[in-house]
């Protein structure tokens, strides 16, 4: 009777830890319309939003990432960190990198670090950086790009990651124009020090939307306020603006998901023409 009991438990962790694992495969594209009606706006900026890629757990590969957005109007590639944990993983990335080039964004790729390409010291982590530079990702800490759009300008102001210290928001802001702020960042606590800075939209991940979450993610706590107040993944807005947290599309620790999926977000963001508090009170 115990063998018997031992065998079927073993027989459903086995199907549990499975079916989990396929979670890692089944990656979501979720499209979000950012609602801007208080402010009149000339167009609208289409993003493709990627984050937590984790290359040494992840079940997405460049080929399936491709056919799932090739046909999406894309202008805007963001991605908001945590590509690799080691060294050896950074050749991985660059599969991935030549697929962001093949969807051809018109306004080009940008994108913060996160707290796991941290662990990356001195030469390692410059290597991945220069490999992000070498394929047109213009690698942002704390520091800002303002491009042009029917000439209004859109700043994408990249906040070095929350988690570890780096963020400086002085530094991320000091040279933006009059016009609309796209903030990328790695983890999105940082929106509650944001109060004396404008942004119109945030992207970020950091949470991977629980990863494991049974019956909800209790092992994120730690990981700051956000987390505490369960806003751990989707569409939120701090101080009536809005900002998006990415579930990501690779995995720490173990390659499972449970309660999660992997995710790719497009995001249709308007561009403002004229807005009087667009520079932030430093």
């Amino acid at each position: 009777m115990f063998m018997l009991l031992l065998i079927s438990f073993i027989i459903l962790v086995t199907i549990v830890i499975f079916k989990a694992y396929k979670n890692t495969q089944n990656i979501v594209v979720r499209k979000i319309k950012i609602d801007n009606s208080q402010t009149e706006s000339v167009s609208a900026l289409n993003i493709l939003h990627l984050s937590d890629l984790h290359l040494e757990n992840i079940s997405i590969s460049p080929e399936m990432l491709y056919d799932k957005v090739k046909d999406e109007a894309i202008d805007l590639i963001a991605l908001t960190g945590d590509f690799v944990d080691r060294k050896q993983t950074i050749p991985k990335l660059i599969p991935y990198l030549k697929v962001f080039n093949k969807l051809q964004p018109k306004l080009g790729i940008y994108t913060v670090l996160g707290n796991h390409d941290y662990v990356l010291k001195g030469a390692h982590l410059q290597t991945l950086i220069d490999t992000l530079n070498e394929y047109n990702c213009h690698v942002m800490q704390n520091s800002s790009e303002t491009i042009y759009i029917k000439n209004q300008p859109l700043n994408i102001i990249g906040v070095d990651d929350y988690s570890t210290n780096r963020s400086d928001l002085a530094s991320s802001y000091q040279s933006i124009k009059k016009g609309t702020n796209l903030v990328l960042t790695h983890d999105p606590n940082i929106v509650l020090d944001m109060k004396r800075y404008h942004f119109d939209y945030l992207l970020a991940g950091h949470f991977h939307g629980g990863q494991i979450c049974y019956p909800k993610a209790y092992h994120l706590a730690k990981m700051g306020k956000l987390a505490k107040m369960d806003i751990i993944k989707g569409l939120h807005s701090q101080d009536g603006r809005p900002f998006y947290i990415s579930e990501g599309m690779g995995q720490t620790g173990v390659n499972i998901r449970v309660g999660s999926l992997p995710e790719i977000t497009l995001h249709q963001l308007p561009m403002a023409k004229e807005n009087s508090d667009l520079y932030p009170a430093i």
